[in-house]
């Protein structure tokens, strides 16, 4: 133990003595934006990375953007097509491309740019972990089954048209098209680049306000801001991604001026000591995370098939207290799986009410009066989810039900998960895209349902599910995805909610313009923030 610790100590002095002390000398580096990040991204391929996006954010553009509008809200807004049209049908897009777009390389920007970036990924070969974006494109499983050397649905028109078929309609497309996946690649650049695409800064390619131009592996990433970005060059000269994986490190480097943002996501434990200290409490920047943290329950196990049981479970859990006392009350309780900020959301759904009598009754009509033993599982080393599970164990024990923590290594627990056997767990799920599908149909849909141990039974529910993802008429579909949450939340108690986050982040006096993304990703898009010293 004492060991560990003065590894730390000697890790922070050194880090501290590489980077300079007070401030150090910065005079190399500009008007720059120095952030930091736990660990090196390995590539910035966003088709090969599906952990980390701060990177992709800054040097891509997508041909719609969910831009943030208003604290935890969004909005899809013309990125690199100026406009697009969807058939009565729901099942043809077509995207009208801006002209005059420019990559980093001097290439223009062309519809055959988008048409190969899909194709890429789609494409066996390229082995991407996030074709489910994009593979309702009509004629994607026959691309990525190798039974096909194209992609029938996408279709070049001329230099600036691109159409897009879908193989059945899907609602949330556009939505999809907004996220890190949908960042567009210039073939050219791209091809030439090979297996070094997203990891050589000169050979990774993209059309975004700033462009790689040196990565240090395990040390730092460099951008710069591109001088023919298409909607004005960035206020910012640089990004400096430092990687540093110890949290104390980052708050230390940040107070003593060598990181510019703190993210408190890294050390909520800090959150007080920033908002009490008169030195840092006018510079916290906060914004709702478009997330929620839940209790999975397993229908599948004994005696969680019972509805009053999972009623029992819910009632039981005094949300308020867990948010208050373990995240200093930076949140909002929710009382369904859509959370605030997602489009759709209902404002207006029944609170689940912390009742341990009512929950005792139901658990004696269910045949338990005196309780029963359970399991709450969860992966090692996580010990902000331990002391959620520990509060709620203590919770539980009150109604007559011993709950037993059981740790897992992360892969066992992934594979039990997948395979349907979790008898029940917390974690947290946060918007890729803002739709009810991202949430809704993520966990209930029947596949899904197996996959992440809910093994919920509704079948009219599920096919539901099904539907709303062709419904064209967004109205009546959101107000669908209200009646079904109700329908898995209030009525079969097969999900428990807990609360949406706040997400804090600390930043110098000299940092401005800094708003707090939308989305469920702690990376950030950088463009639009400024330096004043």
């Amino acid at each position: 133990m004492r060991f560990k610790k003065l590894m730390v100590v000697l890790l922070c002095s050194s880090l501290l003595f590489t980077w300079g002390c007070s401030g150090g000398d910065k005079s190399d580096e500009g008007n720059a934006l120095r952030v930091s990040d736990i660990v090196d991204p390995g590539t910035v391929d966003s088709q090969l990375n599906t952990e980390y996006y701060g990177v992709p954010l800054n040097i891509y553009d997508r041909l719609v953007e969910a831009a943030t509008t208003s604290p935890g809200k969004s909005e899809l807004v013309p990125g690199l097509a100026e406009r697009w049209e969807v058939s009565e049908d729901g099942k043809v897009y077509t995207f009208y491309l801006r002209k005059g777009v420019k990559f980093h390389n001097g290439e223009e920007f062309t519809a055959d740019d988008v048409l190969y970036t899909f194709d890429r990924m789609l494409n066996p070969d390229t082995k991407a972990l996030n074709t489910d974006f994009v593979d309702m494109i009509a004629g994607a499983k026959e691309r990525m089954e190798g039974k096909a050397d194209t992609v029938s649905g996408i279709k070049v028109i001329d230099t600036y048209t691109i159409e897009i078929t879908l193989a059945e309609p899907f609602a949330p497309f556009v939505a999809n098209l907004a996220t890190p996946a949908g960042s567009i690649y210039n073939r050219k650049a791209t091809e030439a680049a090979q297996d070094q695409f997203g990891k050589e800064p000169e050979l990774t390619i993209g059309t975004g306000p700033f462009m790689i131009t040196e990565w240090v592996i395990n040390d730092h990433i460099t951008l710069e801001a591109f001088d023919d970005y298409f909607r004005g060059r960035s206020k910012l000269d640089k990004v400096i991604y430092k990687f540093i994986p110890d949290a104390d490190t980052q708050r230390m480097l940040f107070e003593t001026g060598e990181l510019d943002v703190f993210d408190c996501d890294n050390a909520r434990t800090q959150i007080p000591y920033f908002e009490e200290s008169d030195k840092w409490k006018d510079q916290v920047v906060s914004g709702p995370r478009v997330g929620i943290y839940y209790y999975c329950i397993n229908q599948g196990i004994e005696p969680f098939d019972d509805v009053r049981v999972r009623k029992a479970l819910q009632m039981a859990i005094d949300r308020k207290a867990i948010l208050e006392k373990l995240y200093y009350g930076k949140g909002k309780l929710c009382n369904a799986i859509m959370p605030p900020g997602l489009a759709g959301h209902n404002p207006n759904v029944p609170e689940i009410p912390y009742d341990p009598v009512g929950a005792k009754e139901l658990l004696k009509e269910a045949g338990y009066p005196e309780g029963f033993d359970m399991e709450i599982s969860q992966i090692t080393d996580r010990p902000s989810d331990l002391r959620v599970n520990e509060a709620v164990q203590a919770m539980f024990k009150e109604i007559g039900i011993n709950a037993k923590i059981v740790q897992m290594d992360s892969a066992s627990w992934y594979a039990t998960r997948k395979e349907g056997k979790l008898p029940m767990y917390m974690t947290s799920w946060s918007a890729d895209y803002n739709d009810p599908d991202n949430f809704i149909y993520s966990f209930f849909a029947p596949d899904n349902s197996v996959v992440r141990s809910f093994n919920y039974k509704n079948k009219a529910v599920q096919q539901k599910l099904e539907e709303a993802r062709t419904m064209t008429n967004q109205e009546e579909r959101y107000k669908l995805y209200q009646e079904l949450e109700q329908q898995i939340v209030l009525e079969d108690a097969a999900w428990i909610p807990l609360f949406s986050l706040e997400h804090l982040f600390v930043v110098q006096p000299r940092v401005k313009n800094f708003k707090v993304s939308w989305n469920g990703w702690s990376n950030m898009p950088f463009y639009g923030v400024e330096i004043q010293e």
